[in-house]
């Protein structure tokens, strides 16, 4: 990387779940490549690693937030997909009691 990424300009791509995790790991990785790094440069050195781990930080919480919204909506899709079974199931068995008063 050419330049240093600042934690303002970080901004999170729209993945799936399986690729948000898979995200999350590689930026992990990278942020304890970059801590070991810091840690072993001298004081006042012109190293950017905490700049660029500050980046990646931002990044980290912007996936996680995506993550914890996708398992939000597809938590609420099932809730509504059972509602809407649970509504046809009522629809049919009152009409099956329409049917037998009927006759």
């Amino acid at each position: 990387m050419t330049y240093t990424p600042h934690p303002e300009h970080m901004r999170a791509p729209q993945l799936n779940e399986h690729e948000l995790h898979q995200a999350l790991d590689e930026l992990t990785a990278k942020i304890k490549i970059l801590q070991n790094r810091a840690h072993t440069t001298t004081a006042h050195s012109e190293a950017t690693y905490h700049e660029h781990i500050a980046a990646l930080e931002v990044k980290r919480a912007q996936l996680e937030q995506q993550l914890g919204s996708a398992k939000d909506a597809k938590a609420d899709s099932t809730q509504h997909d059972s509602s809407v079974w649970d509504e046809i199931r009522r629809g049919v068995d009152n009409l099956r009691k329409d049917l037998q008063n009927l006759f």
